[in-house]
């Protein structure tokens, strides 16, 4: 199965996939930092607004990448309650992470966002992110995105795991399924880091 070379190309094949559907007054929202590279191609390609909505993993003690859950700026956070169990974790444990992921979600959204507007209701809302492993920040986007009452929501990655799939009930368009995952920089050929400032140049 081939591999993108770059987010960008990811972002255009991506945009190949959703331009033959007619989006009603289109929203791409990128999920920051390594989703909004992606999400601005989408945008190009569908001549829709682009935006982000900052959504930040929790992670388990001592493996802070390893996500049990995810939270925005001003919403309840979002936990994988099987792997809660599987850890023997709980959310009253988790407490203090979650304050301080919201915390960072908060200072990132006003840092991207600044004070402008953002409209959702009534419109089609696209989320997009580089790639879709576990799926919990996701989650956390697209319930923080249903309180605002879009017409509809859709996910879009350039590649997802298979079995993460099965656990969304949003539609979630994927150009690449692929049997054996691994992680997402797996299938790209250059996954730097996205940084502040190459969010901020997208945004602009």
């Amino acid at each position: 199965m081939k591999r993108f070379a770059n987010r960008q190309e990811a972002g255009r094949a991506l945009a190949a996939r959703l331009a033959d559907r007619p989006w009603h007054d289109p929203l791409v929202l990128g999920l920051p930092r390594g989703g909004v590279p992606v999400a601005r191609e989408v945008a190009n390609h569908l001549g829709a607004e682009l935006d982000v909505v900052v959504a930040r993993k929790i992670g388990a003690p001592g493996h802070p990448e390893y996500g049990v859950g995810a939270v925005t700026a001003d919403s309840e956070p979002i936990y994988d309650q099987r792997v809660l169990r599987a850890l023997r974790l709980t959310e009253e444990l988790l407490a203090g992470t979650c304050d301080r992921e919201r915390d960072e979600a908060a200072r990132r959204t006003a840092l991207y966002r600044k004070d402008k507007p953002l409209t959702i209701s009534d419109r089609d809302v696209i989320l997009v992110d580089d790639g879709l492993a576990t799926g919990v920040t996701a989650k956390a986007a697209l319930h923080w995105i249903t309180r605002h009452e879009p017409r509809s929501v859709t996910l879009a990655v350039p590649v997802a795991a298979r079995e993460s799939l099965s656990t969304f009930s949003t539609p979630v368009v994927a150009v690449l399924v692929p049997r054996h995952f691994g992680a997402v920089s797996r299938w790209y050929e250059r996954f730097d880091q996205t940084t502040d400032a190459e969010v901020l140049s997208a945004l602009e």
